[in-house]
C-alpha cells in the first residue's frame, strides 16, 4: 500500500518522466524522435486548449464566492494578500537579475541535434484567447453578484467542479508523458547535460527566498499587531510539513486552522476568516518561485532574461491570475500559462520546462503560501479592533477609530 501511494505522487511521476525522457532521448534515433515530437505537439495543444477553461472555471466562481464575505476586512485582507504576492514576485525578480547572470547558464541555441518535423500536425485551438477568458471571467462574476442570480451561482460552482475534473483526469494524467517527451527532445538536442545542474541550483535558491519572504511577512505582522510574531510562527510546523506532503492549500487548511488557533495573539474571528480566505488568495511562495523560474528558463532558451517591461506586466498580472490556482496541482503556473506564452513568449519547450521545474518544488511553494497566511492574519488583527455595537454584539473597526 505504501509503495502504491508513493508512486501515485505527481512529483514521483514527473521525476520518472524526466529520467525516462532523458534516457530515451539519449538513445533515440531520428525516426523515434519524430514520433516523440509529434506526441509532444498534440499534448501541448491539448494543454493550451484547456488553459482558458481553467481561467473561466476558477476565476469566475472565486469572484462569486466573495459575496458572503463582504466588508472592510475582506477588502483589506485581499489587498494585503495581493501586495504580498506581488511583493514576493518583485523580490524574486530583483534577486533573479542579480543572481541568474552568475549561474553560468549558457543559451541552448545551436546545441546538439535538431528536432525533425512532426509526422503530422493536429491543431487544437483554444476556445478563446487567454486575456479574453480573464475579462470574460471578471465580467460574468461581477454580473452574477450584481443580479444575485442563484441559478448562475450554482452553475458556476458546478462548472468549477467540471473544470477541476478535466484538470485532474486529463492534464495531470498526461503531464508526466508530456514532460517525458520534452526531456527526450532536450536530451536528443544535448540540452539536459548542460542545464540539469542549473535546475537543482535554482530550486535551492527559491526555497531560501521563501524563508526570507516569510521572515519579512512575520516581521511586518508583528509590527502591525504590536506582538511577537514568533507566537504565531512557532505553531505552524505541522501545517508546513502537511503542505510539503499534500502540495495542496485546500488539503492543508484544517491543519492550518488548528495551528493558528494555538496562537494567543490572533483574534479568533479574524483568524477563522483570514486563514481560509488566504489559502485561496495568498500565493506568495508560488509566485516568487514562478518569477525566478521564468527568468531562468528564458536564460536557458534565449540566452537572456525577459525585458523589464515584460517582467513587470507579468508580475502584476500574475498576482491576479494566482487566485485561479488553488485546487489545481502546480496551480499557479497552470493558471498563468497564458501569461507565460503571451507576455514572456515561451514556446512549447519553455512551457514544458516551467511545468517540470515548478512541479519539482511545488510542495515548498505551497508550504510557504500556507505559513504566510498566519502573518496575514496577524496583520489584519493589528489593523482592526473589536468593539461592541449598540446591542452589545462585537464588531470590528479600523484601529484608529
Amino acid at each position: 500500500m505504501k509503495k502504491s501511494n508513493f508512486f501515485d505522487s505527481l512529483v514521483v511521476k514527473l521525476v520518472i518522466g524526466i529520467v525516462a525522457g532523458i534516457l530515451v532521448g539519449s538513445l533515440a534515433n531520428e525516426g523515434l524522435i519524430v514520433v516523440i515530437h509529434t506526441i509532444k505537439a498534440i499534448f501541448g495543444d491539448l494543454i493550451g486548449y484547456i488553459v482558458p477553461l481553467i481561467i473561466l472555471g476558477f476565476v469566475t466562481p472565486a469572484i462569486v464566492s466573495l459575496k458572503e464575505n463582504a466588508g472592510r476586512i475582506l477588502s483589506v485582507t485581499l489587498l494585503i494578500c495581493y501586495l504580498s504576492s506581488v511583493g514576493a514576485a518583485l523580490f524574486s525578480w530583483l534577486a533573479g537579475r542579480a543572481i541568474i547572470p552568475h549561474l553560468n547558464i549558457a543559451s541552448t541555441t545551436g546545441v546538439g541535434n535538431e528536432i525533425p518535423e512532426s509526422l503530422f500536425k493536429l491543431s487544437i485551438s483554444p476556445i478563446m484567447p487567454v486575456m479574453t477568458a480573464l475579462v470574460t471571467s471578471i465580467l460574468i462574476g461581477l454580473a452574477v453578484l450584481w443580479t444575485k442570480s442563484e441559478t448562475w451561482e450554482k452553475l458556476l460552482m458546478e462548472f468549477n467542479n467540471i473544470v477541476l475534473e478535466i484538470v485532474n483526469k486529463v492534464i495531470i494524467k498526461i503531464l508526466p508523458f508530456y514532460i517525458a517527451t520534452t526531456f527526450a527532445e532536450l536530451s536528443y538536442e544535448g540540452v539536459v547535460l548542460y542545464e540539469l545542474p542549473v535546475f537543482l541550483k535554482v530550486i535551492v535558491i527559491v526555497i531560501i527566498g521563501h524563508y526570507i519572504w516569510l521572515a519579512l511577512l512575520y516581521s511586518i505582522g508583528g509590527a502591525m499587531s504590536k506582538t511577537n510574531p514568533r507566537e504565531v510562527l512557532k505553531h505552524y510546523g505541522p501545517a508546513y510539513v502537511t503542505a510539503l506532503g499534500t502540495m495542496s492549500s485546500a488539503a492543508t487548511l484544517p491543519v492550518s486552522l488548528r495551528c493558528a488557533s494555538k496562537a494567543k495573539t490572533l483574534d479568533p474571528t479574524v483568524r477563522d476568516f483570514v486563514i481560509p480566505l488566504g489559502s485561496n488568495t495568498h500565493l506568495c511562495g508560488s509566485v516568487l518561485t514562478e518569477v525566478f523560474f521564468v527568468m531562468t528558463v528564458s536564460q536557458i532558451l534565449t540566452g537572456s532574461i525577459p525585458p523589464t517591461s515584460n517582467m513587470l506586466i507579468f508580475i502584476f498580472l500574475l498576482g491576479v491570475f494566482a487566485i485561479a490556482a488553488p485546487g489545481v496541482p502546480g496551480g499557479t503556473v497552470m493558471a498563468s500559462l497564458g501569461l507565460i506564452t503571451s507576455i514572456i513568449g515561451f514556446d512549447d519547450t519553455g512551457v514544458a520546462l516551467m511545468l517540470s521545474i515548478f512541479a519539482l518544488q511545488d510542495s515548498f511553494g505551497t508550504a510557504c503560501n500556507i505559513t504566510g497566511d498566519g502573518a496575514i492574519a496577524l496583520m489584519v488583527t493589528g489593523l482592526f479592533k473589536k468593539v461592541p455595537d449598540r446591542d452589545g454584539n462585537p464588531v470590528y473597526v479600523p484601529e484608529e477609530e
